[in-house]
């Protein structure tokens, strides 16, 4: 695998998005003669990395494999650990090419109907552009005040730093049923804040017995019906069932109430998002999109709809993906 910056030849394409449906999408065009440069803002697999530590896979490791690389793990469902080592190994055995820790600005065709990549590194040229930027880099905000505060985090990583505290987690999705459950068992006391009835009912079915189980017995505090309206050092405001304000004690908080896709990096590419459902037109077929020659892959096409992608059906657009550029390349100009 060759770490390289080359902004002095024109590249057959670049690929926006290091994750596993971008390095999908770079290996099946090698497998098809197509050469390509993936350009990630982070590290290899940025988004994996940025997993909480010992996450699993709602998937089998079998239905998140790319480019026909068996994925052998010691369990059915993969950490994130092995996930992190499956997909270097993928992209090492496909000799594909990186541009890391080199943040995207905008792209935009010019008169010769080539793509100029405006980077932190530079501009790149394509002939064609694949948009995998995946969702888990912008989290949806609560818009409150303290929400950017030291102690408030949109990512869980680990329960270490907790033992013996007051955590609120704001969010009833699997990321906070999953920060909740190992918060729990490390000696944290756990209050989840919900704006609905009950917890989100995608939440991964093996994980419901266990959150349910442990809400009944009072280990978690669920408190529906919450909408958290400011958090300060040691304290989260809501307004209650009834709308009455009420005082939580925190000391740290959690807001895991999902990720977005990059809405301005799609419209800086030329493209027009929904503003509600950041939904964009492309065409089903080829996942090609409005501007001829920018296709999308993964789960930046699901717009706020984050749950209708990922990699299990994220994989699949790089192989049609792949099929209709080599399709284009081969034609005669």
């Amino acid at each position: 695998m060759k770490i390289m910056s080359r902004t002095d030849k024109i590249w057959p394409v670049i690929i926006i998005g290091g994750g596993p449906c971008g390095i999908a999408a770079g290996a099946e065009l090698k497998k098809r003669g197509v050469d390509s440069l993936i350009i990630e803002k982070g590290a290899v697999t940025e988004s994996i990395r940025n997993y909480p530590k010992r996450m699993k896979f709602f998937s089998t490791a079998e239905n998140i494999e790319i480019a026909g690389i068996p994925f052998a793990t010691s369990h059915v469902k993969a950490n994130r650990n092995e996930a992190l080592q499956y997909y270097r190994k993928v992209a090492l055995y496909f000799d594909l090419q990186f541009e890391l820790n080199c943040e995207v600005f905008s792209t935009e065709k010019d008169s010769k109907g080539l793509f100029r990549v405006n980077s932190s590194c530079g501009e790149f040229t394509a002939e064609h552009v694949i948009l995998a930027t995946g969702y888990f880099d912008i989290p949806r905000m609560l818009n409150i005040p303290g929400e950017q505060s030291e102690h408030v985090s949109h990512y869980y990583k680990e329960p270490y730093a907790h033992s013996f505290q007051n955590v609120t987690i704001i969010g009833g999705g699997n990321s906070a049923i999953e920060a909740a459950l190992e918060l729990y068992r490390h000696d944290v006391n756990v209050t989840m804040l919900v704006r609905g009835e009950d917890l989100k009912p995608t939440a991964k079915y093996w994980l419901v017995p266990d959150i349910k189980n442990r809400i009944k017995e009072g280990k978690i505090k669920l408190i529906t019906h919450a909408a958290a309206t400011s958090i300060d050092e040691k304290h989260v405001e809501y307004v209650d069932a009834k709308g009455q304000r009420q005082i939580l004690n925190s000391d740290y908080v959690y807001a895991l109430v999902g990720y977005l896709p990059d809405r301005e990096l799609m419209e800086k590419c030329g493209l027009e998002p929904d503003s509600e459902s950041l939904l964009v037109n492309y065409d089903p077929e080829t996942f090609e999109s409005p501007v001829k020659g920018l296709f999308m892959c993964g789960t930046v096409i699901a717009g706020v709809r984050t749950e209708k992608v990922f990699i299990e059906n994220g994989r699949d657009h790089a192989v049609i993906i792949a099929d209709k550029i080599a399709q284009k390349t081969s034609e005669p100009a």
